[in-house]
């Protein structure tokens, strides 16, 4: 019995599923604080999907494909952000037509473009399947994104919590905006491999989610919030490997059941966040 629960550890295509999701889970975690905060989990959502054309025109130029994935998912940003100001349509409208639009042309691009590229590799990750150089550029993506918001970490959180505050202190909002779409773009490229652009949106909104029904203040949040996704990763990696399914599927349900039993045990009313440490 005990032989067959520590099976997967002895694999070491698994060990190395577990160190990719637990640093995967980390990343969004901690955006994903800064995103529920901010009220734009639904940007996550639009950037995901928006990647896809950029993906498929880096591989027709023969660039590395994360540049094209970035690139395009920094132009969704960029562009509804553009939209939004010189329109009366309402931000999650934009997004909505934007990213689906985006969406669009890039099924269209990889319907017509010959290639040894797999559409559900791309949507739903492979982290079993992920391959050394991926590993070092999935690594060193999240190193990028996570020390960058260690070090404005204060500045971020100042204004997704109070933007007009921010700027009375003299700090530039429009700048540290953009700084967290080009983290959150950054953030899901590192992502792509291991757990697909579809599947990317619940880690990047579901541990903050559930961090902010049981804490108020922030730094509290982004220690939860790590741990929810972090353990639910490593579980849903565990239990993949005996239901035969898929690891990034089963990452995503774990989350989503630690968010339901949360909501229930802790009540349906969502504490204020608070600045405070």
């Amino acid at each position: 019995m005990i032989d067959t629960l520590l099976e997967p550890f002895h694999y070491n295509f698994m060990l190395q599923a577990f160190a990719i999701g637990a640093l995967v889970a980390t990343v969004g975690a901690v955006l994903s604080c800064f995103l529920v905060l901010r009220g734009w989990s639904l940007m996550g959502d639009a950037i995901s999907h928006a990647v896809l054309p950029g993906i498929v025109l880096a591989y027709i130029a023969g660039i590395p494909l994360a540049i094209g994935a970035f690139a395009s998912g920094l132009f969704c940003a960029v562009s509804t952000g553009w939209v939004k100001n010189n329109s009366r349509i309402k931000e999650d409208t934009v997004m909505g037509v934007i990213f689906t639009g985006m969406f669009a042309v890039g099924l269209v691009l990889y319907s017509k473009t010959p290639s040894d590229l797999h559409l559900d590799h791309i949507l739903f990750g492979n982290i079993l399947g992920i391959t050394r150089d991926q590993i070092w550029e999935t690594s060193i993506l999240s190193g990028i994104v996570l020390a960058t918001v260690l070090v404005l970490r204060r500045d971020l959180l100042l204004v997704c919590f109070d933007p007009t505050h921010a700027r009375v202190l003299g700090l530039r909002v429009r700048a540290l905006t953009y700084l967290l779409l080009i983290l959150l773009s950054l953030a899901i490229v590192a992502a792509m491999k291991a757990v697909g652009l579809v599947l990317v949106i619940a880690m990047l909104i579901t541990p903050g989610a559930t961090a902010l029904l049981i804490t108020k203040r922030f730094d509290r949040m982004l220690i939860l919030a790590t741990s929810i996704a972090v353990g639910s990763a490593l579980t849903g990696i565990y239990v993949s490997f005996f239901a035969d399914g898929s690891p990034a599927a089963c990452i995503v349900l774990v989350q989503a059941l630690v968010f339901v039993i949360t909501l229930i045990t802790r009540g349906i009313r969502a504490p204020h966040v608070s600045v405070a440490k």
